[in-house]
């Protein structure tokens, strides 16, 4: 494989991820724009950053990848 085409399954890898991320923000970002009673703010908060640190370590991970195979594998 190219370097050209190895570097854009990287890219189409890193969309995927943030994609996935987002969808899985939604339910705690609402909570935290509509201040939405009933649920916390501070819990919803910390589920987010457990999001966030799942999804650096895959970005890390496609980063590193030196194989498609391993881009592969990073993903979601």
């Amino acid at each position: 494989m190219s370097c050209f085409m190895f570097d854009k399954a990287k890219l189409i890898a890193h969309e995927k991820r943030r994609q996935a991320r987002a969808e899985e923000f939604k339910p705690y970002d609402d909570v935290i724009m509509k201040q939405i009673p009933g649920n916390s703010v501070v819990e919803a908060e910390a589920l987010r950053q457990a999001i966030r640190d799942k999804y650096a370590v895959m970005q890390t991970q496609i980063e590193s990848a030196d194989t498609v195979e391993k881009i592969k594998a990073a993903m979601p």
